[in-house]
């Protein structure tokens, strides 16, 4: 099995007008995904990201405090997942819950760096 980070973008603006009941059926939905992904085998770990961070560029390690106002869509959380392959890693992340409040999720797979196969 390979491993794959499912990445969730979400639009800032819209998680910001859920009112606390949308806000609590959104934390439930993720809680129900993740209890099936486990259950199936494919969850390792995942998380929701904070809103707040720090950006590092250049070669002079120049720090941003974010948020960023230019930013409409924020990485509001991940999921590391294990799959036969990229098309079955996409394939769970359709029904990933963040795509019912307007989010993506953005599949990516991890290189694996066994020299041995």
């Amino acid at each position: 099995m390979k491993k794959f980070l499912i990445l969730l973008h979400e639009d800032v603006e819209q998680l910001h007008n859920l009112s606390p009941r949308e806000m609590e059926e959104l934390v439930k939905a993720h809680m129900d995904w993740a209890a099936k992904l486990g259950k199936e085998g494919h969850l390792i770990s995942g998380d929701g990201l904070e809103e707040k961070g720090a950006l590092i560029t250049g070669k002079n390690s120049v720090i941003k405090d974010g948020p960023y106002l230019e930013a409409k869509e924020i990485i509001g959380g991940y999921y590391l997942i294990e799959a036969q392959d990229l098309s079955t890693a996409t394939e769970i992340a359709k029904e990933c819950p963040c795509h019912h409040w307007g989010g993506t999720t953005e599949v990516r797979p991890i290189m694996d760096y066994n020299t041995n196969g």
